[in-house]
């Protein structure tokens, strides 16, 4: 997957540092290293770490407890003019639910190469269907959010289901590069769509 220039990466690499450092809890946590923040108005209004090891509940991603965190503050429709921002490609549990809610625009950090629902396994977030798309922009902070898993899978996890002895693994560093290219015609008529029917629907509510 090509990851398409981010039109004003400052202001968003500034909401990605935040999902970062939430990256950066879970693992201190011994969680899978994944974090997240909505984003609505410049201001941040939910935060969500992995808690798929403390709760044993495989449903509890980053992007799920920020969204319980919203939903028990602001009405759903909030989400309509609210950017996510994560550290991983959503996997497609998490993409289909953030379209069926109207999220706007997703950013990300690395891919999900087993599970991506955004681009990476499966394009949830923008194939044919009831909901409208939404654009997804990955690659910001890559390198650091590939590191932060490899932190983790060389750790033993002991809540896994078939716990594997990690004693003699080691942590690679080497990043191999991700070109970045100007999109191609399909694809930013695409993300355009997908901005233009959220808005349409936002107009509608």
């Amino acid at each position: 997957m090509v990851f398409p220039p981010i039109p004003n990466r400052e202001y968003h690499e500034h909401f990605m540092r935040q999902a970062i450092q939430m990256a950066e809890l879970a693992l201190a946590s011994d969680e899978t290293p994944v974090g997240c923040v909505f984003v609505h108005s410049g201001e941040v209004i939910g935060r969500g770490i992995n808690g798929t090891n403390a709760s044993l509940n495989g449903t509890r991603h980053a992007e799920f407890v920020a969204l319980a965190e919203i939903m028990s503050r602001h009405p759903q429709s909030i989400l309509t003019t609210t950017d996510l921002y994560v550290t991983v490609e959503p996997c497609i549990m998490c993409a289909s639910a953030l379209r069926q809610y109207g999220i706007r625009a997703v950013y990300f950090g690395c891919l999900n190469d087993r599970f991506g629902g955004c681009g990476g396994v499966m394009k949830i977030h923008s194939d044919p269907g009831v909901d409208p798309a939404y654009p997804v922009y990955g690659g910001l902070f890559r390198e650091e959010a590939i590191m932060l898993l490899r932190r983790f899978y060389v750790q033993e996890n002991e809540k896994a289901p078939e716990p594997k002895p990690k004693k003699n693994r080691e942590l690679k560093t080497e990043i191999l590069p991700v070109t970045v290219t100007q999109p191609t015609a399909a694809a930013a008529k695409s993300n355009m769509a997908a901005a233009r029917a959220g808005e349409l629907k936002h107009q509608m509510a």
